[in-house]
């Protein structure tokens, strides 16, 4: 089996915008796993075109996570929508749709962290 990591950003008009996302995409291809960046809108590749990258190159596991903060109408609704027609058009890949990133354990205490380190108490 081959694995690939989808991440979902939503996208801006300002191109350094999408540095951070860029970066974790970067760190995950070092890691030696294959992954693409897609937007929702304005920026290219949409999530549709950077899905059809991974399974060009092979991938037939996906994950496809949501680079926000927290689930909200984009994740919620547009999202479910686009993995499932990923799957309509990738049959012989499964995409498996996680949870918004700012949800995990470990980014809320990133996070935490990071502010903590604001306030002087490292």
């Amino acid at each position: 089996m081959k694995r690939g990591v989808l991440l979902f950003a939503h996208g801006a008009r300002d191109p350094g915008w999408a540095r951070p996302f860029e970066a974790v995409a970067r760190r995950v291809r070092a890691a030696g796993v294959e992954a693409a960046l897609g937007y929702l809108e304005f920026m290219s590749p949409r999530l549709l075109d950077a899905g059809a990258t991974l399974a060009g190159a092979g991938c037939d596991h996906v994950e496809v996570l949501p680079l926000f903060l927290g689930a909200g109408g984009h994740v919620r609704r547009e999202l479910p929508a686009l993995v499932d027609e990923l799957r309509r058009r990738h049959p012989g890949v499964c995409f498996v749709l996680r949870g918004a990133v700012g949800e995990d354990e470990a980014v809320i205490e990133a996070m935490a962290a990071c502010a903590l380190r604001g306030a002087g108490d490292t």
